[in-house]
């Protein structure tokens, strides 16, 4: 009698969403969780899918960097306005860049905030400035109208808004100034010095406005951030009567980095600091204090303290709240470069943008435009790097595919949704490994063409495919790989200029380790 033959399919198939939950650089690569990525560069974590992100289109050209980039709104009237090489332009009309005469920066680098109809100019250097439209519908560019005894206009470096007052921070100190009345925009300056009752010294980088009930009231707090991690809390409207200005506390959090380290966000504050992005809610201990709807940099400490302890005194670090992408910005100087640490501000979920020379941001009209090397450009618009490729890479986190023992890895099937067909590298990651299949390698035989010089999914190139599209519907099929382990993680590279990538799952398909040792 001939022994029986079990004839029955080996072979298991199992689907692993995209990796929704985002950038991950907390946990380890064996307790992260299935739906974080190791690395997700270029790519946005959604709702269900993962999607590349759009480019930038170049918007004005310049002989310089734009160190500086700021809106004017009025009700009648918006202005893009920008600083590069000390001089002034007027970058609102594309095709009609001018420049303001006779008004110069030593600084090209400025903060800037508006009140009422007057936008403000400080950099530490020269003196403040201020830009308004007249009631004759005139443009005036011009020294400030504000004055104190004892002080040198050219100190002031930041200001902001609190509780109707202008507030002035002095370079190198911990001397604030406020204008005389709430509401003046010319006039006398008040000095308040907070030596006094700082604990730790240092000097001034940051006022902010926290509004606890997430608009402007009573209850809302004047906020000054030291220099030294310190922040000074003050309740009350008039810092001129001592029965309505008290000093709450004095708390100790991280330090906060640059001048522009504060984020107004849903009545929160989020704070830049040397820990992470931290919003006041979280690291202030008072009990009218909200829950911040913006998450923690918790999940990508590990990159924030990296960038941060070998980046902190760089020019740069900049964040901004893009509503019409449903994400906020998160500029960080990187050596002689840039990059983005990007969070949905909806899920909470990270990830980071790369290859973006920005040394500063701003919204205008709904759009993000970012000042750079020669010129300024315009974000998330087009589907390529004024004209380069955009490059995308997703490493999963590490999955055991619905079984724990040894299993190999036969056929992967990406699901994507794409306008054109793209050039798609995908491959496993096996037991922490970290193979690098690069752009311009091709795996298998020595001595093959590089990127794009061969035909694809040829045997000189078989773990590269030129991924097609099905006129705007989810692409399926399935690519052959070749990996043997107990723990797999999906690597996805993509390299495109005219395309918008929607990732929703892969398929994987393996045998168990019964028949295949």
């Amino acid at each position: 009698m001939l022994k029986p033959i079990n004839r029955a399919n080996k072979s298991v198939n199992y689907t692993l969403p995209a990796p929704c939950g985002g950038l991950n650089m907390r946990d380890s690569l064996d307790n992260m969780d299935l739906s974080d990525a190791i690395k997700m560069d270029n790519y946005i974590p959604k709702d269900t899918k993962v999607v590349l992100r759009k480019g930038y289109t170049q918007y004005a050209k310049s002989k310089t960097s734009f160190l500086t980039l700021c809106s004017y709104k009025k009700y009648n009237k918006s202005l893009l306005l920008g600083i590069s090489g000390g001089k002034v332009y007027n970058l609102t009309s594309k095709n009609n860049v001018t420049t303001f005469e006779g008004v110069d920066f030593t600084n090209s680098r400025c903060q800037t905030f508006q009140y009422k109809d007057r936008l403000f100019f400080m950099n530490g250097v020269d003196k403040p400035k201020v830009f308004y439209i007249d009631e004759n519908e005139n443009e005036k560019f011009e020294d400030w109208n504000l004055s104190a005894e004892n002080l040198l206009p050219e100190k002031i470096i930041s200001g902001a808004v609190s509780k109707q007052f202008l507030w002035f921070i002095e370079r190198g100190s911990l001397n604030v100034w406020y204008t005389a009345e709430g509401g003046n925009i010319a006039g006398n300056l008040y000095k308040f010095d907070l030596s006094s009752v700082s604990r730790f010294g240092g000097y001034l980088v940051a006022v902010c406005c926290w509004m606890l009930d997430g608009g402007q009231g009573i209850d809302d707090l004047t906020v000054f951030l030291t220099s030294e991690g310190e922040a000074l809390v003050y309740s009350g409207s008039n810092p001129n009567d001592a029965d309505n200005w008290t000093l709450k506390g004095s708390y100790k959090i991280a330090k906060p980095i640059g001048y522009k380290c504060t984020l107004a966000y849903q009545g929160d504050v989020v704070i830049i600091t040397e820990e992470g992005y931290m919003p006041l809610s979280k690291v202030l201990p008072l009990n009218q204090a909200s829950n911040s709807s913006i998450a923690f940099s918790d999940k990508i400490r590990g990159l924030v303290l990296d960038r941060t302890a070998n980046n902190k005194n760089k020019e740069g670090w900049q964040a901004v709240i893009y509503s019409k992408g449903g994400y906020a910005v998160f500029n960080v100087p990187v050596y002689n470069n840039y990059e983005q640490h990007v969070i949905n501000i909806n899920s909470g979920a990270w990830c980071r943008f790369t290859n973006i020379k920005s040394h500063c941001w701003e919204i205008f009209e709904g759009r993000l435009y970012f000042g750079s090397d020669y010129g300024v450009y315009l974000f998330d618009d087009g589907y390529s790097d004024a004209g380069n490729h955009i490059y995308g890479e997703v490493e999963q986190a590490y999955s055991n595919l619905g079984f724990d023992g040894l299993k190999k890895i036969q056929l992967l099937n990406p699901r994507t949704k794409s306008s054109t067909q793209y050039a798609l590298v995908i491959y496993t990651n096996i037991d922490f490994d970290d193979q690098e299949a690069t752009y311009a390698e091709n795996v298998g035989i020595a001595g093959v063409t590089k990127w794009n010089e061969a035909k694809w999914s040829s045997i000189k190139n078989p773990i590269g495919t030129k991924w097609q599209t099905l006129r705007g519907k989810i692409r399926s099929q399935w690519i052959a790989n070749s990996s043997t382990g107990y723990k797999a993680s999906i690597v996805f590279k993509t390299k495109t200029r005219g395309n918008l990538i929607e990732w929703y799952d892969t398929g994987v398909r393996y045998e168990t380790a019964v028949g295949i040792l």
